[in-house]
């Protein structure tokens, strides 16, 4: 553009000191004004390519401040995740510690279980023996003594009845008042000495 200013200065000398002012001089005025055209189409194309660069610098930056704001938001959701995968993680560590609790506790009541069955197969094993005998033995008594007990009494209470030849006598005695020698003696008087 320099160059052109110029030359077009040079040109106006040369047509001044010429003969041909008015036809150069007319030249140089086309020229002139085709180099104004010029100038303001290269202004106008300048124009525009500087607001579309700073369209799109407006553009970029609103870009980058969002882009700004989602990373922001962004890190806080992940923080709020990592919280919340810290207190998951101390739940299923103490609901793993209760779990382990709970999976003793049901071994040592299936301990339990199994130790009550062993005890209960023994008593079983024991009953079956014992009680045909223990009926023997109170049967035996019973043709012994001829006393019917009555079993649904207090504990310190001995009632019954004994079926003598002639006469049923009542019996009913308190333990808790009585020493056992006397208890005993009261009873063996009910039992016949005739054979």
């Amino acid at each position: 553009m320099l160059q052109d200013v110029m030359d077009t200065g040079e040109s106006m000398v040369k047509i001044l000191k010429s003969s041909k002012a008015d036809d150069e001089l007319r030249k140089v005025r086309e020229k002139q004004q085709s180099f104004f055209e010029r100038h303001l189409d290269t202004k106008k194309t300048i124009t525009l390519v500087l607001n579309g660069v700073v369209q799109c610098e407006d553009e970029a930056s609103q870009k980058l401040l969002d882009m700004e704001g989602q990373k922001i938001q962004a890190e806080r959701e992940l923080d709020s995740l990592e919280q919340e995968l810290q207190q998951c993680t101390a739940r299923s560590q103490n609901m793993d510690s209760e779990l382990q609790f709970l999976q003793r506790e049901l071994e040592s009541l299936r301990d339990s279980e199994q130790e009550l069955q062993t005890l209960q197969q023994e008593v079983d094993d024991d009953t079956t023996e014992v009680i045909p005998s223990a009926i023997y033995v109170a049967q035996l008594y019973h043709k012994v003594t001829k006393i019917k007990w009555e079993y649904d009494t207090e504990p310190h209470i001995l009632r019954g009845v004994h079926y003598g030849a002639d006469l049923a006598t009542p019996i009913n005695i308190d333990t808790s008042v009585r020493s056992r020698c006397s208890v005993s003696d009261e009873l063996w008087n009910f039992v016949s000495t005739e054979w």
